[in-house]
């Protein structure tokens, strides 16, 4: 940072939200006064010229009205303005400006006042040229050589050079190879236009072979030009800079030698007429603009350049001799002169903050205080490191989108679930085959505490449940508005579900300034219904094919406290078992030792015994909470039900299969009736009667079969349906078991979910058995991997419907024995692992220690208890 700021000399802020850029700004004598004192000329985006004659100002004064000698807007935007002599007749300076679609030259004069009010200024229009192409820039000079007067070059956004001789248009031609413009300027001395083209080569055209070269009223092939009249467009010469130009400038400030400064994204180049490099300045800071001036110094040339630092640096060719601080990044810098004080900068920033500036040497005044010396505590450094420490990597685990401050959302929605089931059910179309369906009643709030548009609800519960009404459309909200909405949630389908939650989502949009349409935002909330909806009390059995044992570490609670819903008070103190009756039919029942801490629950289905299960230690962490016992937990040391398990993974692949074998027959009878239709459609159209030959009953016949081959892949369907159903409750119990056997955190447990409960729905494309194989893959080969070598196996790139379920549940029994063993589940695996395993999108079999491959043997069943040992079933031929 340099110790001297540029002096301000004179400065304003040109208009509101206008916007500037490198060849809005002019200086020169456009009144043609003939005092030598140039005016300050800008144009903006928004189409307003201005014409300013700077006065120096005490510091802290305001300029003078006076300084702004005119203003107009032109209603269209400003791309350049130049100063030359572009009228014919007269050596007078006229002003060019550049529109998009327009050229016009203007005539500035100033009229003597006979008041205190000053001098009166006006433009004229002396001439207007409609341009036929988009213009990006333009560069004037005595092309060709003429004397007296300056003719103008534009080059359009799709590269054409258009040649103005003052009041007339000359010729126009292509830049060949063009894709982008670049800047452009004029070399008198060598009678040559220069550019920087999209190859990043500083290129040089003749004026006299661009007079010559195929006429380019239209764009034409390189072949199409060899064959018309005229010569081709070809370059003087090429310099490849390697990198972007931002501005080209030609000097000459003797007559002997011309000079080509070409300012690059990093570079600062300094060339001779024939484009052979006369230095180069490699520049550490990112340039915005440049002008180069006359050195005092013979034989050298001085430079302006200013970056996006806010720093304007004065080069003397390559060498840095100043360094000053301006208030703004320019985008454009002029030296001009003003009332007998020459050199004084003129910036121009891209927000019109307009400054003329000298180099001055006066330092700032600012001090820095003296800071008191003390010694180092290092306990509370290292104290406050731990604290900062844990604040980033709190601040770095989150995984919200939003940051903690707008989680006070603008509007919430809660839902509350009745505690009583409805006293009429409001069930409608249920397929369940039990006399009364019940339902209980949810009941839905949106709070709002701004204006929200267009607020809309849906409600979505897990099927065979369903709801009354999901969709609920709303009037804008007002700020502290509520909107409340009832509905009722009940059993459909004819089987249990696997989970009793839902979800509530309201979506809105929040008006802003820059967008009052809205910016769409969402909110939502879980609730969790009871278990009443699906069941009621029954009389417990005794007798049941599947049986889990819960232990605890506290007493056997009595049921009349914790399932109050379902056990008669009279009975007191001594249930100890309890009966559940699900709407399907199915039975499970629930006993609690009088002599253990242990509770059992058994049923003749596996998958009805998960959601009694999770109620059971549900209602227990809530009553132990509510005692304030810190340490109540739940273990299991039985087996885990693998063998069940799997018969519940065939059923539903089979179905998944089954469901493949009616697509193809289907696929084939459609055939065969499109091509009886084919044959019929003959017959009836033959201008001579014929026999059908029994067509007609043939596509009977096949109509027939494709009808009963719908019903039958629709009723598979549906049994596929349920079959996913029933193996998601089991597979919540597996998962249920799992955690309680290996005491698994709430992150491994949400690595297992992941794992066995994928979000993607089941479909025949993208079934749960090949996504569950992958992602059991997947962690056998990282976090439960046994060596590198298994890291190392190459991984299929997609998945495919398998041909059975052999391999799957291989890798599941051996996932479990990978637990059993002190495997841990993580995400996080190590360098050599992350490198060489990646997400799979199918999975190959897995290798097996020879201890692995002795207990995963056809037709045996393995069972895993809390020790890791691991008992054998051998099946029954």
């Amino acid at each position: 940072m340099s110790l001297f700021k540029a002096r301000d000399w004179w400065s304003t802020i040109l208009g509101e939200k206008e916007e500037f850029d490198q060849g809005c700004l002019c200086v020169a004598d456009v009144d043609n006064s003939g005092s030598g004192q140039d005016k300050v000329i800008v144009g903006s985006y928004k189409g307003y010229l201005r014409i300013f004659n700077p006065h120096p100002v005490k510091p802290g004064d305001e300029v003078q009205p006076e300084d702004l000698l005119l203003e107009v807007q032109l209603r269209e935007p400003i791309l350049q303005v130049e100063v030359g002599k572009f009228v014919s007749g007269t050596e007078g300076l006229h002003l060019a400006v550049l529109h998009c679609r327009k050229l016009c030259v203007y005539a500035v004069s100033g009229t003597q006042g006979n008041v205190e009010h000053g001098n009166q200024y006006q433009i004229k229009l002396m001439y207007e040229h409609n341009l036929q192409r988009t213009a990006c820039n333009m560069t004037y000079g005595p092309f060709g050589g003429v004397k007296g007067r300056d003719l103008i070059c534009i080059q359009s956004m799709d590269g054409m050079l258009m040649l103005f001789e003052q009041e007339s248009y000359a010729f126009g031609r292509f830049l060949p190879g063009f894709l982008l413009p670049g800047p452009l300027a004029y070399s008198s001395r060598t009678d040559s236009f220069i550019t920087v083209s999209s190859c990043q080569q500083v290129e040089s055209y003749k004026y006299q072979v661009l007079a010559f070269a195929t006429d380019a009223d239209e764009r034409q092939d390189t072949e199409q030009q060899k064959l018309s009249s005229g010569k081709r467009l070809v370059v003087d010469w090429v310099l490849n800079i390697g990198e972007q130009a931002l501005d080209i400038c030609v000097v000459s400030f003797n007559q002997g030698v011309s000079s080509v400064f070409v300012l690059g994204e990093r570079n600062f180049f300094c060339l001779k007429d024939n484009g052979q490099i006369r230095f180069m300045k490699k520049l550490d800071y990112s340039p915005s603009c440049f002008i180069p001036y006359c050195s005092v110094r013979e034989g050298t040339i001085n430079t302006l350049i200013a970056n996006h630092s806010k720093m304007l640096n004065v080069y003397q060719d390559v060498t840095l001799k100043w360094a000053t601080q301006l208030p703004c990044i320019p985008v454009s810098v002029k030296v001009a002169n003003f009332q007998d004080l020459k050199g004084v900068i003129v910036t121009l920033s891209d927000d019109g903050h307009l400054q003329c500036s000298y180099l001055g040497t006066d330092p700032s005044l600012f001090q820095a205080p003296k800071v008191d010396s003390r010694e180092i505590n290092y306990e509370e450094m290292n104290a406050e490191m731990k604290e900062l420490q844990k604040i980033i990597r709190e601040a770095t685990k989150t995984q919200d989108v939003l940051p903690e401050s707008e989680k006070q959302r603008d509007v919430t929605v809660t839902a509350e679930v009745s505690p009583d089931l409805d006293e009429e059910s409001q069930a409608i179309d249920s397929e369940v085959k039990a006399g009364a369906v019940p339902s209980v009643t949810v009941k839905i709030t949106i709070q709002s505490r701004v204006t929200a548009q267009k607020p809309s609800l849906a409600v979505c519960v897990q099927a065979p449940l369903a709801v009354t009404c999901d969709q609920f459309v709303f009037d804008d909200l007002e700020p502290d508005s509520s909107e409340t909405v009832v509905l009722s949630v009940f059993l459909k389908e004819n089987c249990s579900p696997s989970e009793l939650e839902g979800t509530c989502m309201v979506s809105y949009n929040i008006p802003t300034e820059l967008n009052p349409e809205g910016i769409p935002r969402v909110a939502q909330c879980n609730f969790s219904l009871p278990l009443k909806l699906i069941c009621f009390p029954a009389q417990p059995s005794k007798a049941a094919n599947h049986k889990l044992t819960i232990d605890t570490n506290k007493p056997p609670i009595s049921f009349v406290t914790i399932f109050p819903d379902f056990v008669d008070p009279s009975e007191g103190d001594q249930a100890n078992a309890l009966g559940f009756e699900f709407l399907t039919g199915s039975k499970t029942t629930l006993l609690a030792s009088k002599t253990s801490q242990r509770y059992r629950i058994q049923s003749d289905q596996l998958e009805d015994l998960w959601l009694v299960t999770k109620e059971l230690i549900h209602r227990l962490e809530v009553h132990f909470k509510k005692q304030n016992c810190k340490d109540f937990a739940c273990t299991f040391s039985g087996s885990i039900p693998l063998l069940e398990y799997f018969e519940l993974i065939d059923q539903h692949f089979e179905l998944r299969l089954n469901a493949e074998k009616f697509q193809e027959l289907l696929s084939e009878r459609a055939v065969q009736f499109r091509a009886i239709e084919r044959r019929l459609l003959t017959r009836f159209k033959d201008k001579t009667p014929a026999p059908l030959q029994h067509l007609d009953t043939l596509l009977e016949g096949t109509f027939r079969e494709v009808i009963a081959l719908a019903d039958a892949a629709e009723e598979n369907q549906a049994n596929m349906f349920q079959a996913l159903v029933k193996l998601k409750s089991a597979t919540h119990l597996v998962i249920m078991l799992i955690s309680l056997w290996q005491k698994l955190s709430t992150d491994q447990v949400a690595i297992l979910e992941a794992t066995f409960l994928p979000v993607a729905e089941d479909t025949q494309e993208l079934g749960w058995e090949e996504t569950v194989d992958a992602a059991v893959s997947y962690l056998l080969r990282t976090c439960l991997s046994k060596s590198s070598k298994e890291q190392a196996l190459t991984l299929s790139s997609q998945l495919s419907m398998p041909k059975d379920t052999s391999r799957l549940k291989k890798n599941i029994t051996l996932f479990c024995d990978r637990l059993a063993k002190g495997g841990r589940l993580s995400l996080s695996t190590d360098s050599a692992a992350q490198q060489a395993a990646v997400m799979p999108g199918g999975c190959a079999t897995i290798p097996e220690s020879d201890l692995e491959e002795r207990t995963i043997i056809p037709g045996s069943t393995a069972m895993f208890s809390n020790n890791g040992q691991i008992t054998k079933q051998k099946s029954k031929p």
